[in-house]
């Protein structure tokens, strides 16, 4: 979260539930698009996690696909201004094991 603070030029955004609700349509929505599965997806008021199916498009390609489309739906929804830091952090899943804790505590991001 450091990290993220000092790259930050604006203020933190705070999204609320109906904006959340925006984000989450529109990161499933570019993914159908995409032709890629997300397994687990967690948008939070500050911060979004996303498992994702393997892809060869580079994920710094994928991830601004997303981040893209959730600008996008938020600015039609009226909400003006920056939303992401620069950059994400990203994890591979090299085993089934792994890929079940992640989906795992990804989805628990969501009680």
């Amino acid at each position: 979260m450091q990290r993220n603070i000092k790259l930050q030029s604006q203020d933190m955004v705070k999204l609320s539930r109906k904006q959340q609700q925006v984000v989450r349509k529109a990161i499933n929505e570019e993914a159908e698009s995409q032709d890629q599965r997300i397994y687990a997806l967690s948008v939070q008021s500050n911060h979004v996690h996303i498992v994702a199916e393997y892809t060869r498009q580079p994920i710094s390609k994928i991830a601004a696909y997303y981040k893209k489309s959730a600008r996008l739906a938020l600015k039609a929804a009226g909400h003006n201004g920056k939303l992401w830091t620069k950059g994400y952090d990203k994890r591979f899943c090299f085993d089934r094991t792994a890929l079940e804790q992640r989906i795992k505590y990804v989805q628990g991001h969501n009680k």
